[in-house]
């Protein structure tokens, strides 16, 4: 007697997201990024240059993520950024004297 089973797909689950006391947004125009075995740590912040030599960067916020969550980050930024790009074209960093240190 052969048997066949089907994989039913199960439904997708339903996703609440739900905004916390403490949830905040904010505006960010430096990212600074440091590595480890375990995690990406992202730190967010706001340059005010005041003058040619002198700049500072308020950081405001820092964020740990796991490897699986920042390859997941980056897969969206990057399809967020094509789409971007298509709409309104090419997004050009300015070069920085700093080493070629984005911020």
């Amino acid at each position: 007697m052969l048997r066949l089973f089907y994989m039913t797909q199960q439904p997708a689950p339903k996703i609440q997201l739900i905004n916390t006391a403490e949830y905040r947004e904010n505006y960010a125009n430096s990212v600074q990024i440091r590595v480890n075995l375990w995690d990406f740590f992202l730190m967010f912040g706001r340059v005010n240059q005041t003058a040619a030599d002198n700049v500072a960067i308020h950081n405001f916020q820092g964020v740990y993520l796991s490897p699986q969550q920042a390859k997941a980050l980056l897969n969206i930024l990057q399809q967020n950024v094509t789409q971007y790009e298509t709409a309104f074209g090419e997004i050009k960093l300015e070069p920085h004297a700093e080493g070629g240190i984005i911020q």
